[in-house]
């Protein structure tokens, strides 16, 4: 009698949210390092050390915690006294603190002078200093001692180098000022302190550089100094053979050991080189040599040393006139100016291209690690993203799912009364038919 209601309810293609994005497949679970970056030529050699020395170090700091379970046998990470030491030693303005402390204290050091007559009333006022000094370093060495524990632990406080000249300085200045010992003038173990200023080196970009730069060029440059040693060797056998002896002989008054002035007295030669003047003869009476006979060729640690003076190139053209003066100058020449060539301008040149080598390739790193920082802070940024997007759709399309059951409750509601009022009007006429 009445047609059956149907409804249907269809969403505007306007109002059609995108479609979510396909699960990707989950990435290897390899964690991407740095040195995984190729750094140069041979990279791809060195690719497999690199990475088992890194699976070795991450291995050990999962192995080893930062800070021990317990520290002097007693102190647990649970403990307040020791949670606060640990956060006091580890914050910026104490290791600042310290610094400033090692600063005042180089200073002291640095205004201590002699006086004459033996006054040492300044010295006696720059002692007391000295007291503020001393508890200052005492009370960091405890509180390092508390937090890291004294030196059984891997990270303990005896395992650093920089502690370990702390800690003995700390004590040889215990014991003099509780026993009045002056055995030895401690100021030039306490000046020591001063080296650990270094430690502001990590806090500047540039300066850590030039610091992993000398650190990461020092086997190259013992390459180079062994082949320093090699020139120095060599030459030094040449001279030995060419001018030993030849510096001794100098100008005598005829018939006497009499030497003419200071001024006058250079080296001479027999035949060639420098000749004497009239009333005067060449020969070897027990004359040093110029320059009290340091720089000469009589032996082979003295050759050592002169050829090593003449590739500085401090002084070598001295050393070079007083040997023409001996030898002459047809061919000394050719000696002097290939060691200068290639003991000087060759070998030790050599320590600044390693230098600089070095240095380019960790600003190259450098760079490398500051960008591949950005692109992991863009990467999560990035999926951050894709994450709270996918979250708002989630959340649309299940708002709008609620949306479409609360329409079709309604309309299935409505149905229900509408089908109800059917049967009632069917059973009412019903009824008026069989009273009829």
């Amino acid at each position: 009698m009445f047609p059956q209601l149907t409804s249907s309810y269809v969403d505007d293609e306007d109002d059609a949210l995108p479609s979510l994005p396909q699960k990707k497949k989950a990435a290897s679970k390899k964690t991407v390092h740095l040195l995984d970056i190729r750094t140069g030529k041979d990279g791809d050699e060195w690719r497999d050390v690199l990475r088992q020395i890194e699976a070795r170090k991450r291995k050990r700091r999962q192995t080893q915690p930062k800070h021990p379970r317990r520290a002097l046998f007693c102190l647990t990470l649970d403990n307040k006294l020791r949670k606060t030491c640990i956060r006091l030693v580890e914050c910026k303005p104490f290791e600042y603190l310290v610094l400033l402390t090692i600063f005042c204290n180089f200073v002291t050091l640095a205004l201590n002078k002699p006086l004459p007559n033996h006054d040492t009333s300044p010295k006696s006022r720059l002692e007391h200093i000295e007291y503020l000094f001393l508890a200052t370093f005492t009370l960091e060495a405890i509180l390092k001692v508390i937090a890291y524990g004294f030196c059984l632990h891997p990270n303990a406080y005896l395992r650093n180098g920089w502690n370990i000249l702390d800690f003995a300085i700390i004590i040889v200045d215990v014991i003099l000022l509780k026993y009045d010992v002056q055995v030895f003038d401690v100021n030039s173990l306490r000046a020591f302190r001063v080296i650990r200023a270094l430690k502001l080196v990590h806090g500047v970009p540039s300066l850590e550089i030039v610091h992993n730069s000398i650190l990461r060029a020092m086997v190259p440059l013992l390459h180079i100094a062994l082949l320093v040693l090699f020139v120095i060797i060599i030459y030094a056998i040449i001279g030995l053979e060419l001018f030993c002896g030849k510096m001794h002989m100098t100008c005598y008054y005829n018939g006497t050991d009499i030497m003419p002035s200071p001024d006058e007295i250079r080296p001479c030669g027999e035949n060639t080189g420098r000749q004497c003047p009239e009333g005067q003869e060449c020969k070897d009476a027990g004359w040093v040599g110029p320059w009290y006979g340091i720089i000469s060729f009589d032996n082979f640690g003295l050759a050592m040393l002169t050829v090593f003076q003449c590739i500085t190139m401090e002084g070598w053209t001295p050393i070079m006139y007083r040997i023409n003066d001996t030898v002459g100058r047809e061919w000394s020449w050719i000696y002097f100016g290939s060691l200068i060539i290639v003991g000087s301008f060759m070998a030790v040149n050599l320590v600044l291209g390693v230098l600089t080598s070095e240095y380019s390739k960790e600003s190259d790193k450098a760079k490398k690690r500051g960008d591949f920082k950005k692109l992991h802070e863009m990467q999560i940024i990035d999926e951050a993203y894709t994450n709270y997007m996918a979250w708002i759709r989630k959340t649309e399309i299940d708002k709008e799912n609620e949306q479409q059951e609360d329409i079709d409750n309604k309309l299935n509601g409505e149905l229900g009364k509408s089908g109800q009022k059917e049967r009632k009007v069917e059973a009412g006429c019903a009824w008026l038919c069989m009273k009829m």
